[in-house]
């Protein structure tokens, strides 16, 4: 682990500590908009690349799943491994080795080609985002933890609003492989000012591979935190399950919207921008385990609302749904980070690879239920997850 800051400083120390501070957490803000910008390049684009390959709308959605699986079986890894080497070295390195498979997905030829490279992706993501909450949890005061944790999943929401409407913007005007070009530029500036101001601390006496495992492996055993996984699985289920097929159902009947049009619904991620910090913050007054349970709530409220037909309700329906998961998911991590006695890394590694697992099961099982009985099926799937995670919240996440 990282070593504390010394208790005495010279004159000017603190306020020099201070700005360095804010500009590492900022460069951990624009690297994180870019790593999920990749994540997302392919979902406003679904329809057109089920009409290049002649895919099925769940064989698309495969696009979007492969990297997903590959974040979820990454995140196991990059845990720990941060818990033996030190935060900055695993995140750093694989932030610049991602913009490598992300400008290669813009020369591929055939579908499996683009998913063999967006499964690199996924493996090389959670060196920056499995990694991210443990280096805020060494680094920051107490005090600081949420609101930077709640920034961070801002930024999150940022980068997947700039993947989805970046790429469907581009993508309408010279072809989705123009978009991979874009974000592995975006990936490349992020991991560079990355590199330039994370702190440079010595790592020492880190806890040794197989004991940071071991570390993890207890996490499974202890019920708050296996509640807050489930929370996590529970949230992005739901949340990919809307988003990665609501453009097949706004380019049909009735909406007819093209694809430009389709990726700028996606500009309903901006609520998520501005609620990620104000419960990050609210976290300090508010027990995290009620701004969770509320999250679920309103996140299921909005599900209902797209069930509507005018598409003002529809797009409404998204804003409350985003409202809802965004003010869950900037509480949970730092409740898993706060929660786990040793080996955060580890934690923090199995929260998102529950997350991811989520996000894998729900861009595909959602898609079934698409093509079985249309919007509304996706609606119940995704509604029945949000249901389990009120679930384990209420039940799992009380502490002992």
């Amino acid at each position: 682990m990282y070593q504390g800051r010394p208790s005495s400083a010279p004159p000017g120390a603190a306020l020099r500590g201070t700005e360095e501070r804010r500009r590492w957490v900022w460069a951990l803000y624009l690297v994180t908009v870019a790593v999920y910008s990749d994540m997302y390049v392919t979902q406003p684009v679904l329809p057109l690349l089920s009409t290049e390959y002649g895919l099925t709308p769940a064989q698309a959605g495969e696009s979007v799943s492969a990297v997903v699986l590959a974040i979820a079986l990454g995140s196991l890894v990059y845990g720990p491994l941060s818990d033996a080497l030190g935060r900055r070295r695993v995140m750093v390195g694989t932030a610049l080795l991602l913009a490598v498979p992300t400008f290669g997905c813009a020369l591929t030829r055939t579908f499996p080609q683009l998913l063999a490279l967006r499964a690199a992706q996924g493996l090389l993501i959670p060196g920056v985002t499995a990694v991210s909450v443990a280096l805020c949890g060494d680094e920051l005061p107490p005090a600081e933890l949420a609101p930077v944790v709640g920034g961070v999943i801002a930024a999150s929401v940022a980068g997947g609003l700039l993947g989805r409407v970046g790429s469907g913007m581009v993508a309408a005007a010279a072809g989705w492989r123009a978009a991979f070009v874009l974000f592995g530029a975006v990936t490349l500036a992020g991991a560079l000012g990355l590199a330039r101001e994370l702190p440079r601390k010595e790592h020492r006496g880190g806890p040794g591979w197989l004991a940071a495992l071991r570390g993890m492996a207890r996490h499974l055993a202890d019920p708050p935190l296996l509640g807050g996984f489930l929370v996590a699985f529970a949230l992005f289920f739901a949340f990919i399950g809307v988003f990665t097929y609501l453009p097949y159902r706004l380019t049909a009947a009735p909406y007819h919207l093209s694809t430009a049009l389709v990726s700028s619904v996606y500009v309903v991620y901006l609520a998520g921008v501005l609620v990620s910090p104000v419960a990050g913050r609210l976290a300090a007054r508010v027990p995290s385990r009620a701004l969770i349970a509320a999250g679920f709530v309103v996140a299921g409220a909005g599900v209902a609302l797209t069930l509507a037909r005018p598409l003002a309700l529809v797009v409404l329906g998204l804003v409350v749904l985003c409202l809802g998961m965004f003010t869950a998911q900037a509480v949970a991590p730092a409740f898993v980070n706060r929660t786990a006695r040793e080996a955060k890394g580890g934690a923090s590694a199995l929260y998102l690879t529950f997350y991811y697992l989520g996000g894998t099961l729900g861009s595909v099982l959602p898609g079934h239920a698409w093509q079985r009985a249309g919007w509304p099926g996706v609606a119940a799937s995704c509604g029945g997850a949000l249901g389990a995670g009120l679930l384990a919240d209420l039940l799992l996440c009380r502490r002992k």
